[in-house]
């Protein structure tokens, strides 16, 4: 009989939680290890477009797709880009697209509920890897020690805790750094910045910076102010302390821009944050090591332009829990995942990495205008 090996997922967001309901849905059985104290802990970040061959097909095989139905967000699917002055470049509606948009947190909750209550333990911070020498591990926490395992899979995001038992490799900083922002309730409070923003995302970019906007679930609008420049650069010239002064201060930047535009600073709530954009190198890999494995971006965390990340990621549990739930030898089926992954993701490593690098360049509204042209064409090639 086939052994089943004692798994520990390190990580509770979209990719751990995946492969967590995958393999239960098999029968196989493993522990969700997740560092925040609860489910509502703090906000999981803004709205996702799922892609029909990653993340729709992962959940399609974690039996949850009428459940995705009841969260996801078809309408909101559309894209408007803006020169400075508010001027309309391109704009497509999205309507009939087949890349839904869905709320982290309600796709979040969602995983969480299909699994049983004890399959996540919250508040588990790992601070230590400790290898067994017989080819397993144990992971220990500030509560104690917690194995053996045969097998534990880091799926603890770019600043991975078991990425460098694997591989010397640190996230790089891209040179871009993203000042997010939120507006409540906009339908009703802000009608004019909800026309601004549209069905979907909206962006702007001139003068070295720019600014997204994007529709999420509950008519909220998350929004980011976009430079390029040194990792404390930020530091220097805006508090995000004070609410009001960051107001100020976006205004300052984006000096020159449509009223239209710059008012969504002052629409903003008072929650601020700061997201430098950090990338590993195109096609990072690793020699396997037993017991030991990497998915989502603890393997490949790559810029966001593109929106493959979260598929990626939801498609690497995806497949390392189908190799898992079919090979007689679980050990070989950890080396045919990884060896597939990491040719699998370059493609969108790459294509992150160029778009990350033209971002605010000096034609970067015409690379952008182009680019949008060109999937727009695609798509509609595809579906004739």
């Amino acid at each position: 009989m086939t052994k089943i090996p004692r798994i520990a997922i390190v990580g509770g967001g979209p990719a751990g939680l995946t492969l967590a309901r995958i393999l239960h849905v098999a029968g196989f059985q493993s522990t969700v290890f997740e560092r925040d104290a609860d489910p509502h802990e703090r906000p999981q970040g803004g709205t996702l477009d799922l892609h029909e061959e990653s993340g729709l097909l992962a959940l399609e095989r974690a039996g949850l797709l009428p459940e995705f139905e009841a969260i996801a967000r078809y309408e909101d699917q559309g894209t408007r880009l803006l020169n400075k002055t508010g001027k309309v470049l391109f704009e497509e509606s999205g309507e009939g697209g087949d890349r839904p948009e869905v709320d982290r947190t309600a796709l979040r909750a969602t995983l969480i509920s299909a699994l049983p209550d004890d399959s996540v333990r919250w508040g588990c911070t790992v601070r230590e890897v400790l290898d067994q020498g017989d080819g397993t591990w144990h992971l220990s926490f500030d509560h104690g020690v917690e194995g053996p395992f045969d097998l534990v899979v880091g799926a603890d995001g770019t600043w991975s805790r078991i990425r460098p038992i694997l591989s010397p490799y640190k996230p790089q900083y891209s040179g871009l750094t993203f000042i997010e922002f939120g507006i409540d309730d906009v339908d009703r409070l802000h009608p004019a910045l909800s026309t601004l923003v549209g069905r979907g995302k909206m962006s702007v970019e001139a003068d070295g910076k720019a600014i997204i906007a994007q529709r999420n679930g509950h008519a909220h609008i998350r929004g980011y102010a976009i430079f390029r420049v040194p990792t404390d650069w930020i530091g220097k010239h805006f508090d995000l302390s004070r609410p009001d002064t960051m107001r100020e201060a976006l205004n300052r930047e984006f000096d020159g821009f449509a009223e239209d535009i710059v008012r969504l600073f002052a629409a903003s709530n008072e929650h601020f944050a700061v997201r430098p954009i950090y990338a590993l190198p195109v096609g990072h890999c690793w020699t396997n090591r037993a017991g030991l494995t990497l998915l989502g971006d603890a393997a490949h965390v790559m810029s966001p332009f593109g929106g493959d990340g979260v598929n990626n990621a939801m498609l690497d549990a995806a497949e390392l829990a189908r190799l898992l739930i079919e090979r007689e030898n679980w050990a070989e089926a950890v080396i045919e995942f990884e060896t597939q992954m990491f040719a699998r993701t370059v493609e969108s490593a790459q294509g992150a990495a160029d778009a990350a690098a033209t971002q605010l360049s000096h034609d970067g509204e015409a690379l952008t205008l182009e680019m949008y042209r060109s999937h727009s064409a695609a798509h509609l090639e595809s579906a004739g």
